[in-house]
């Protein structure tokens, strides 16, 4: 059993590594303005800044989490952590946007290696039955970086340059490494075998899906893009064909067979796909139709981070008291009501009005998000946490991408169809719905891995 002590420092350290990730990417976007006019960029350029990232990230997720089990961790999260920090500082000193593009690629590969072993350290740090709350606050900080980025992220480009603001996460990035090291968590690391072919054949599929996803709202639908889905198709069969015949998959048979994990995945999926679908129209009737600069758009929006900061630990203890079924569900009800009023909002509406409606979605989201994550982590055993976080993560970077796709495709003009488009992101949900009513009906609670109780014999050491 981990000491009191020992959890905090692993969540200390899981929550910095997660809220620094989202705080980066908040504050990037409100730097991008001067960075592209001192580098003299192109919006292309610019617009790889993120999709490099982006590709680097969502394909390397679960291949990240595997090193993790095998590995260790606190040692994945520690080299993570430290890469990302020092790129970070590297894209601040940059000569050019060649440069930005390349360190955000890299940026992004150290970004996977990090973000599943927030999840596989908690999962070997507390019990299956206590991982509840854990999440939750994870969540909170996760929903309060990617409030305040925009926030620090405007000030430090406004008085220092946008430079500066590549410099921000440095200090609690070191912060997070040392105590992601002091906290001593028993057997992280296993015997477990690396599954190279299955790695590549899965970063091939999410490459395409990713790169045919985030080109849409640019392009719309083209022979290219029809083209990037069926390659998609073609890598995702060759990669469920490879892993039901490998000895040793990427994604083991407990994971990959799980129905509770699957559609706990699917859930996340479709709500992060409604949340950001919803996301991007609201910014165009912020801006657009009501006129708001992006400073005032967005404190209208800031309710929806105050409703998940708050409702993330509220969440854990509806999650205890009535199971992760009923949770899910009304919390995925909730996110359809809110896209539905959003569609009803006009010239005419006013400022409770909207920050009511922002209100209900961060409600929504953060029960169905705490949920369905701990639902992911703890059903898996600790041997698999780390691909488990990896395949979490990864719904978690495809469902917004898929949901500004399915945005833009509705109302490709931006505000004149985004009652429409909002209508069908609201219909989206109950998919969502219907998978969360396969999770359990309560948390039931987990027996002991067998490989880490009292008296298990350990295959490999660990720090």
């Amino acid at each position: 059993m981990n000491s009191a002590r020992d959890q905090r420092l692993t969540l200390a350290a899981g929550i910095t590594g997660a809220a620094l990730v989202a705080l980066d990417g908040t504050a990037l976007t409100v730097a991008q303005p001067s960075l592209r006019h001192d580098l003299d960029a192109s919006f292309v350029q610019m617009q790889w800044t993120s999709t490099g990232y982006l590709i680097a990230v969502a394909s390397l997720l679960v291949f990240s989490g595997r090193l993790g089990d095998r590995y260790g961790h606190r040692r994945v999260f520690a080299l993570g952590m430290l890469g990302f920090a020092v790129t970070s500082a590297a894209i601040g000193l940059a000569p050019g946007v060649g440069w930005v593009i390349g360190l955000r690629v890299v940026q992004g590969v150290f970004g996977a290696l990090l973000q599943p072993a927030t999840l596989g350290m908690l999962r070997a740090a507390y019990p299956p039955d206590r991982l509840g709350m854990p999440i939750a606050v994870r969540t909170s900080a996760i929903g309060a970086a990617a409030a305040l980025g925009p926030l620090l992220g405007g000030a430090l480009a406004t008085h220092f340059g946008w430079r500066s603001v590549f410099f921000l996460g440095l200090v609690p990035a070191l912060a997070a490494v040392l105590l992601a090291l002091v906290a001593r968590v028993p057997r992280e690391a296993s015997d477990v075998r690396l599954d190279l072919p299955g790695a590549c054949l899965l970063g091939v599929t999410l490459v395409c899906l990713v790169h045919t996803l985030v080109g849409l709202p640019d392009t719309g639908w083209t022979a290219a893009s029809a083209l990037g889905l069926l390659c998609t198709a073609a890598a995702c069969a060759a990669f469920v064909r490879h892993e039901r015949r490998t000895t040793v998959p990427l994604v083991p048979p407990e994971v990959f067979r799980s129905t509770t994990i699957t559609s706990a995945l699917g859930v996340l999926l479709t709500a992060s796909a409604v949340l950001f679908g919803t996301l991007f129209l609201s910014t165009y009737y912020l801006q657009d139709v009501l006129g708001l600069d992006p400073l005032h758009g967005s404190l209208h929006a800031l309710p929806l981070a105050v409703a998940m900061v708050v409702g993330a630990p509220a969440s854990a203890l509806l999650l205890r008291r009535y199971g992760p079924r009923r949770t899910t569900v009304v919390g995925m009800v909730v996110v359809a009501l809110a896209t539905l009023l959003m569609s009803r909002l006009d010239q005419t509406s006013g400022s409770l009005a909207i920050g009511g409606c922002f209100l209900l979605l961060g409600a929504g989201f953060a029960p169905v998000m705490v949920t369905a994550t701990a639902v992911v982590v703890r059903e898996a055993s600790v041997r698999s946490a780390g691909v488990s976080g990896g395949l979490q993560q990864t719904a978690m970077n495809i469902g917004p991408a898929l949901g500004v796709a399915v945005a833009t495709t509705l109302a490709p003009a931006g505000a004149s169809a985004r009652g429409t488009a909002l209508v069908v992101l609201a219909a989206v949900a109950a998919p969502g719905a219907l998978l969360a009513a396969g999770l359990p009906a309560a948390t039931v609670e987990r027996r002991p891995d067998p490989a880490v109780g009292p008296g298990a014999r350990s295959t490999a050491g660990h720090p």
